[in-house]
């Protein structure tokens, strides 16, 4: 089988010649941060470090974490490496929960954006002939205007659709005939659902396929975007800190995400220790930005909790692959003492016929113990009114979470259609203990 690339030429490059890149641009970009950079350069300085101490990739262990922190307390402009008469772009985090980060891009920096995420796409079987319908949020989020570039860099015909009004997003679909997608998984769904509530079929759109991220989702979520689309989903992975969409993407194999590590190094660590950890190990995502101009970080601590895949992918690309991220660290929930993501209750619900993949977990605490109600949606098929049918479909959810979880959760069946639908990034988290909402 010949698998699609946008760019063979990289994506296939010997490791070691990979790795002497590596070295070049490493070294490189310290020279420059510690020039440029204030912060890094009173970071080096406290810990005895040059920039000349950095000799290869091998030393990037000498190097100093960087956290998202450190974005606030520089905020809004304080790290950047290049002048803002350089800066041509500026997007920014939601600030949900602080100060915004912010992150600037150069003209370089756009190019390199386009070319990693046409690489994401174009793994995809995606070509020049193909119509991107995007339907990532616009504006200081950065997945729209990536997605949207990474699709006019391989030179399709671009739908900047944005988020909300699927009516017309569907409309678009009929008659614009797009052939993929750039969405949240969620929103993915909700097309499906308004596609099926008003009887269109997927014979009357053209998608052939489906580039899914900005939150965590599970294979059994892929089966059904899948499924109920018509079309073949890939992962992609990203976070504005390091570029955006883009940093890495699943091939046509489907079996890990591959990183664009020709500009981003992926480090896995001990999130305790901030030790190295070997491939097959969990442990938290580190990314350095080797050829960003703007905005380079050093060992970006992302929260994400991940895991290098060891050997090779059938597909002949040489970059390293890691899982699907389970979650973010920050996103967890210790309840009980016991590390819980929502991922992990949905991989247990879309394993659950009858159960619609829409949920929302509140987590309270009465007195001093902590206390999980998960609300789980039921399908218009399912849905009764009839006692003992309700009462023997709770208890084959509970038992399903408790024996995933090892924690008792209480579950409440909701009415179909009665969990709020979102345009951009699913709230799935609601935490009383802080009153949070992630």
């Amino acid at each position: 089988m010949s698998y699609h690339m946008y760019n063979r030429e990289a994506e296939t490059m010997p490791r070691e010649k990979l790795r002497e890149l590596q070295s070049e641009r490493l070294c490189a970009m310290v020279k420059r941060v510690y020039e440029k950079v204030p912060m890094y350069r009173e970071r080096f300085e406290s810990m005895g470090l040059r920039p000349e101490d950095i000799k290869s990739i091998d030393d990037i262990t000498k190097l100093p974490f960087t956290y998202k922190q450190d974005l606030r307390d520089n905020y809004p402009f304080g790290l950047f490496a290049v002048p803002m008469d350089e800066v041509v772009r500026i997007h920014a985090s939601s600030g949900t929960t602080g100060k915004q980060t912010v992150v600037g891009y150069t003209a370089n920096d756009m190019r390199l954006w386009g070319e990693v995420m046409a690489r994401t796409i174009g793994a995809g079987g995606i070509t020049k002939a193909d119509i991107g319908h995007i339907s990532y949020g616009y504006g200081l989020f950065t997945g729209g205007l990536g997605g949207g570039l990474g699709s006019e860099t391989i030179g399709c015909a671009t739908i900047p659709a944005s988020t909300g009004n699927t009516k017309r997003q569907v409309t678009i679909m009929q008659d614009f005939k797009p052939t993929f997608l750039l969405a949240t998984p969620s929103y993915a769904l909700t097309i499906a659902e308004y596609m099926e509530q008003n009887g269109i079929s997927t014979d009357e759109i053209y998608l052939k396929a489906g580039f899914f991220g900005a939150e965590p989702w599970t294979e059994s979520m892929r089966k059904e975007i899948e499924r109920r689309l018509n079309i073949k989903a890939y992962d992609i992975y990203g976070l504005s800190e390091v570029i955006g969409p883009g940093v890495a993407y699943e091939c046509e194999c489907q079996n890990g995400l591959h990183v664009n590590e020709d500009h981003f190094y992926l480090e896995i660590i001990d999130p305790e220790t901030g030790e190295q950890l070997p491939d097959g190990t969990e442990g938290e995502i580190v990314f350095t930005c080797m050829t960003k101009e703007a905005l380079p970080l050093i060992r970006y601590r992302t929260r994400d909790v991940g895991m290098r895949i060891p050997g090779e992918c059938e597909c002949g690309r040489t970059f390293v692959r890691m899982v699907k991220p389970a979650g973010r660290t920050d996103d967890m929930l210790i309840i009980r003492g016991v590390n819980v993501f929502p991922s992990q209750i949905e991989s247990v619900l879309m394993e659950l016929d009858g159960i619609a993949p829409y949920y929302q977990m509140i987590v309270e605490r009465e007195g001093n113990l902590d206390k999980l109600t998960v609300l789980v949606e039921l399908t218009e098929e399912t849905f009764t009114d009839e006692v003992r049918k309700l009462e023997a479909m709770s208890k084959k959810v509970t038992d399903a979470i408790h024996s995933v979880l090892g924690i008792a959760a209480k579950v409440k069946l909701v009415e179909p259609k009665s969990i709020e639908r979102f345009e951009g990034k699913a709230k799935r988290v609601i935490d009383k203990r802080t009153q949070v909402n992630f």
